[in-house]
């Protein structure tokens, strides 16, 4: 029925006239006829539908036949339907997840690692996502066709070659990527919908187990830690319970690097998320002695006879100081392992700090290679040399055997240029297996290890407030003040109380759970969840139950130079700290994972020291009770006078220190179980994190009230009158 139209059509394409000489094209050109409709914007979807048929899967194939004779007729032939064809799977399964490094497996759905076949990415992956168009195909044909035909002969047949030319798309000699790995089920539920469940987090013995399967000869762990919550994240006896070098002591002759058990095994600290405790990195810069100190104190007895010149503090969100740790992970090779506790940011700074693009290095002639598999035991070398010698061609059984199921490191991945990192998400415990990244042509690799056990808090929150526990931005707090009788409430489960007798305090909570200030005994009622007061609490029913002490901490660290302002400054009044009447004490309350709490209180320097039995000068009944009665102001200016020489200066308060203790004010923490809080030296983050005064923000000055001058205006008149 639609013969003649579509011989005239397909005459038309090839310039053909109506007896045209005989032109011998192949077969396999006719199913891909539909090709040129794109050439022709004349013809419609109608026209050329009856030129092309269904898919080959659902109905009979259809296929034109150009007949090499003087009329060059078009006749469909039927041929019979090919049988169901099943997509089945062409490639295999990565041995692991891109994401999380955990072993490929399609049994368990609740675990990780494990790849749904059902799901798009993973069939694309494998190939089982059915055979492509058949439009693509015949496409690909006909092109293939054409560049093989010689245009002097279709010029002498009467085929315009130009119109061909135009219609094949120019050639990609460019070399086609392989196709990207699917993450499984677990990561792509943490990247999309920020769902998901924390792994079973290893112990130091296990990561001290994997590191001596390392097959590389020098090895470097970096200790990575949370800037949140520093120091809780520290590992005090990393080097013993790892058996690696010791770190260096103050001594000039203390070696700077050892071998033990043929291995050099080298540890640096690297405190990461530092964006997080200023807003610029020169300010971030001048609290590196300040951690230093602290990083001491938190390492224990032996803290304060090392160097700790393998201290790092960067930021791999803005991009400070990890350029200077890429080239140290470059420079020194082998293998470099990424350790800490969960959710410290190991992943995020696995990929700013990896050396990608570097393959076209020329290694030295000296360059030793080592097998990327891990070190087995004496038993298992011994077995696999005996097949390896039965093995043709001594084939690496890691990369192309099975795994072998007595290793706790697995295979390494093929280098490439810029390989794909690990999943970097919010969850805590994210990575579930060790993680290989080659890098520099065999020069070495970086190893992502999981997350030991951090803190146990975020299992008495609930589900929906869990991610509210991580800081993932700067924070500027605001300044709230505990007056008599009155707590600090963190989330609603975390009280903060002043013991009494305490001065006023103030407090600055650089946390993301919202802090609250009321009476002590609503806090106690909305933390116990027995209150009625509409304050939220982010814990879980019954986690009230479980609140118990969990420590009482003193406020003994004087900032009275840091936060008196021009009194003890040279360049203004210039007064002593020892001779102001008032001390400024602060500490500050770390809660593990969350965050911190600045605590500033200001107490008078004879209530705070004990008071001295012998007084220094006689006194007599006149001088009894003189500085009950001055104001503050008129304290000052004797202290004053008192440096010029012009009075007597007030007792020093350290010679008092000496006969007796201190009279610090406390403050108790309350938290589930008593357990997740603890305390360090101030770092005075709001002095470096006050809020920015805007315009906007800044209250314009009150207008000043002229109902009293106009009285006296009136009064002034009313005298000059009379």
């Amino acid at each position: 029925m639609h013969r003649a139209p579509a011989t005239r059509w397909f005459n038309n394409a090839l310039n053909l006239s109506e007896k045209p000489t005989k032109l011998e094209l192949p077969v396999f050109l006719c199913p891909s006829v539909g090709t040129t409709s794109s050439y022709f914007p004349r013809l419609s979807a109608r026209v050329l539908s009856r030129l092309q048929p269904a898919p080959w899967t659902t109905t009979p194939r259809r296929c034109l036949h150009v007949q090499a004779d003087s009329s060059t007729t078009v006749s469909p032939v039927s041929s019979p339907s090919p049988p169901a064809v099943l997509s089945l799977p062409t490639k295999a399964l990565p041995r692991q997840c891109r994401g999380c490094g955990a072993l490929s497996q399609t049994s368990h759905p609740n675990q990780p690692g494990y790849f749904d076949p059902s799901r798009n990415a993973v069939k694309k992956y494998l190939g089982a996502d059915g055979p492509p168009s058949r439009s693509r195909s015949e496409d690909k044909i006909f092109e293939d066709a054409l560049r093989q035909l010689d245009s002097k002969e279709l010029e002498k047949q009467g085929v315009d070659v130009q119109a061909l030319a135009l219609s094949l798309p120019p050639t990609d000699t460019r070399p086609q990527t392989p196709p990207k790995k699917p993450l499984c089920d677990r990561c792509h539920f943490l990247l999309h919908n920020h769902t998901g469940e924390s792994i079973y987090h290893p112990t130091i013995e296990s990561i001290h187990d994997t590191l001596l399967e390392s097959p590389y000869k020098y090895n470097h762990v970096y200790h990575v830690l949370d800037a949140a919550d520093f120091p809780m994240s520290v590992l005090p006896k990393l080097s013993q319970l790892l058996d690696t070098m010791p770190l260096r002591s103050k001594n000039r002759r203390s070696r700077a690097g050892r071998f033990y058990h043929d291995k050099k095994t080298d540890i640096s600290f690297v405190i990461t998320r530092a964006d997080l405790l200023a807003p610029t990195k020169p300010q971030v810069d001048t609290l590196f002695p300040y951690m230093r100190e602290v990083l001491r104190e938190a390492l224990g007895r032996f803290g304060e006879t090392v160097r700790l010149g393998n201290l790092r503090a960067v930021s791999a969100k803005r991009g400070w100081w990890t350029k200077e740790l890429k080239e140290d992970i470059w420079k020194r090779g082998g293998a470099g392992w990424m350790l800490g506790k969960a959710n410290v940011g190991k992943s995020q700074l696995f990929e700013a700090v990896f050396p990608k693009g570097r393959m076209d290095w020329d290694p030295s002639r000296h360059q030793i290679t080592v097998d990327m598999g891990a070190k087995k035991g004496l038993d298992l070398l011994v077995k696999e040399e005996i097949q390896d010698d039965a093995r043709p061609n001594n084939t690496n059984p890691v990369q192309d055997g099975p795994l072998d199921a007595y290793s706790l490191l697995p295979p390494a991945l093929k280098e490439t240029q810029y390989p794909e990192m690990p999943l970097v998400s919010d969850l805590p415990g994210t990575t579930a297996s060790p993680i290989r990244v080659p890098f520099g042509n065999g020069r070495g690799e970086l190893i992502d290890l999981p997350g030991l056990e951090r803190s146990g808090l975020e299992h008495h929150v609930g589900k929906e407030h869990r991610l509210s526990l991580l800081m993932q931005s700067r924070i500027v707090p605001e300044q709230m003040t505990l007056r008599q009788g009155q707590s600090l409430l963190l989330g609603g489960f975390i009280r903060i109380t002043p013991r009494d007798p305490a001065p006023i305090m103030l407090t600055y909570a650089f946390t993301p759970i919202n802090p609250h200030v009321c009476r002590t005994d609503k806090a106690i009622g909305i933390q116990n969840q027995t209150g009625e007061v509409n304050v939220e609490n982010i814990a879980l029913p019954g986690t009230g139950d479980k609140t118990e002490l969990a420590g009482s901490y003193e406020l003994k660290w004087d900032v009275t130079k840091q936060r008196t302002g021009p009194l003890t400054r040279k360049s203004a009044v210039g007064l002593d700290v020892e001779r102001l009447p008032y001390r400024v004490l602060s500490t500050d309350i770390i809660i593990e994972g969350v965050g911190w709490v600045e605590i500033i209180a200001q107490i008078r320097t004879k209530d705070l020291y004990a008071p001295t039995p012998r007084p220094r000068m006689e006194e007599t009944e006149a001088d009894t009770g003189l500085d009950d009665k001055l104001s503050a102001m008129e304290r000052l200016e004797a202290l004053a006078e008192g440096e010029n020489g012009k009075g007597q200066p007030l007792p020093r308060p350290m010679e008092q220190e000496e006969q007796g203790e201190p009279n610090w004010p406390v403050v108790d923490v309350y938290s589930p179980e008593g357990k997740f809080i603890s305390s360090r030296k101030p770092m005075n983050g709001w002095m470096l994190n006050k809020p920015r005064v805007t315009a906007e923000s800044q209250e314009s000055r009150p207008r000043k009230s002229m109902k009293g001058a106009k009285k006296l205006e009136k009064k002034l008149r009313r005298e000059r009158e009379a």
